[in-house]
């Protein structure tokens, strides 16, 4: 098949084997080479996907300067990795494909950005949910006007572990949902503010959050509060946005109806504000999984040399300047943190 890419996995632990399928199953790219620093991973993934002899399986990054023709990389390793990973992909020619965050650093994702520029290079993060149906269609509606005057957001995501070790609940669980509400409203907030408590690891002043509280402010005036804790046994994945005339629920939990429209508004009669217009309306999505969507979005990219509308680096970037003035929120008992923009 023409017009063909060839393209690199680093890291195939829990979610870069999934990026790894997506690849593969990719008529537009060929998968030359597997990267991850634990052997028993690379036999485990050969194994499972049936992978070709001529398929470099390797523990150093190095390697790849061998593969000829390599056109792009997917990273899936930790986030502290990411900075040195991406740049030396960079500088090799590579495209990249991120796992999210970017990196842990706002300064070091906008050097990121402006190394791929000067290369001419696509650098675009897998900010997974944005590629979502739900997402891709809730933002439609809410741009459309459908919820009348816009009041406020809402997001809880819980779950009872997987507890890190490496970030707080913050940085594990936040980027989610802020990326959501930033797609849906068209808008980057302008301040931000997180409070937080310590149960399980360190002390409250100096431990990593088990439970953190957002507060983000929007230019229009329009505040989300996101509500995140990883030992919950109560799993939710519930966002919401409440306008003058209903609102819209994306609850990830929900197999049957993932996005719903709940219209209904107020009618005043006298002094008192009697509920009209009220029904509820499931919201009919695209087939399609996420994470494939992404893949196919990086190759096309690559193909016609543009950066991703959806998840570019630099909207990776502004993710994790949120994300750090959050913690510096966090770090000061829920001082508010204002962005420059």
């Amino acid at each position: 098949m023409t017009n063909q890419i060839k393209i690199a996995v680093i890291g195939v632990g829990r979610w870069g084997v999934h990026l790894l399928r997506n690849f593969l199953a990719d008529p537009q790219v060929i998968v030359v080479a597997v990267v991850d620093p634990h052997p028993e991973r690379l036999a485990a993934v050969k194994q499972q996907f049936n992978l070709d002899n001529n398929v470099l399986l390797t523990t150093q990054c190095q390697d790849l300067k061998k593969v000829p023709g390599l056109i792009g990389v997917a990273i899936a390793t930790p986030a502290t990795t990411h900075y040195a990973l991406i740049q030396d992909a960079i500088q090799q020619g590579y495209h990249v494909l991120a796992e999210k965050p970017l990196t842990l650093n706002p300064a070091e994702c906008w050097e990121l950005c402006k190394l791929a520029e000067q290369h001419h290079l696509i650098l675009m993060v897998d900010h997974t949910y944005l590629f979502h149906p739900a997402v891709e269609r809730g933002k439609t509606v809410v741009q459309a006007g459908k919820l009348g005057d816009l009041r406020y957001g809402y997001a809880t995501r819980t779950h009872l572990g997987p507890v890190r070790q490496d970030v707080d609940a913050l940085w594990d669980l936040a980027i989610h949902d802020i990326a959501i509400f930033n797609a849906w409203l068209g808008q980057i907030p302008v301040k931000v503010q997180a409070t937080g408590t310590v149960w399980l690891q360190g002390c409250r002043e100096q431990g990593l959050a088990d439970v953190v509280w957002l507060t983000l402010t929007y230019p229009d005036g329009f505040q989300a509060y996101i509500h995140l804790c990883w030992l919950n046994p109560d799993k939710q994945r519930r966002l919401g946005i409440v306008g003058s005339l209903g609102s819209l629920i994306f609850d990830e939990m929900s197999l049957s109806s993932p996005l719903t429209l709940l219209h209904g508004e107020f009618e005043q009669q006298g002094n008192q504000f009697i509920p009209v217009n009220q029904k509820q309306v499931v919201l009919e999505l695209e087939p399609g999984e996420p994470l494939q969507r992404v893949c196919s979005s990086f190759v096309v990219s690559i193909l016609n040399n543009t950066p991703s509308e959806v998840s570019s680096g630099w909207i990776g970037t502004e993710l994790v300047e949120i994300l750090a003035a959050l913690t510096v929120s966090l770090e000061q008992d829920g001082k508010p943190i204002f962005l420059d923009r």
